[in-house]
């Protein structure tokens, strides 16, 4: 069964068993070390659960990340692609829904679509991944943009991602991440 979200959000696309889990970078691709001081810088945790044990704070399930609180949760088979779009699912958020985060993101609109060119962004920070492998990724697990891929939606039309990132003081005045969390 294949569940879609239908928006102009880039939305993430569930497909059971058919997701194409070999072509996109996982935890076990990347050095933990590098993953956990990516996430440190703001002020998450990152918790390996053990292989074949359901991933704690899961929204999607399967291999998908999980979040409770400043916890992020993955597997070994977890997507790197899920891993930062749940961490900056955390650092979008205000302080008011992260004290009280479990599993359920929330967010609206314009988060997600700021959730999503963060998590491109931050690709960079990873000596494993970039930002073009991260588009590819998105492209791959079935993350729907209506300009038909991640790369040309970041590219041609995030503006209102990169503008909702700067009011919210999440990029510094080069437009990169700074490492700081969403304050209201």
């Amino acid at each position: 069964m294949t569940e879609t979200l239908e928006t102009d959000v880039p939305s993430v696309t569930s497909n059971g068993d058919s997701k194409p889990t070999d072509s996109v970078l996982k935890v076990a691709d990347c050095s933990f070390n590098h993953l956990q001081n990516l996430l440190s810088k703001y002020q998450l945790i990152l918790l390996l659960v053990k292989k074949n044990e359901p991933i704690t704070g899961s929204f999607w399930g399967d291999s998908e990340a999980g979040l409770i609180e400043n916890k992020v949760y993955v597997s070994e088979d977890t997507p790197i692609h899920s891993l930062l779009h749940e961490s900056c699912h955390y650092v979008c958020m205000d302080e008011n829904r992260r004290k009280t985060l479990d599993t359920n993101a929330e967010g609206d609109y314009d988060e997600e679509n700021a959730v999503c060119f963060l998590q491109i962004l931050l690709a960079n920070d990873l000596p494993e991944m970039n930002s073009e492998r991260m588009m590819k990724d998105m492209d791959n697990w079935g993350y729907t943009f209506r300009l038909g891929s991640a790369k040309a939606w970041f590219e041609n039309d995030a503006e209102d991602a990169l503008a909702w990132l700067q009011d919210k003081q999440l990029l510094n005045s080069n437009d990169q991440a700074n490492y700081q969390l969403r304050k209201n």
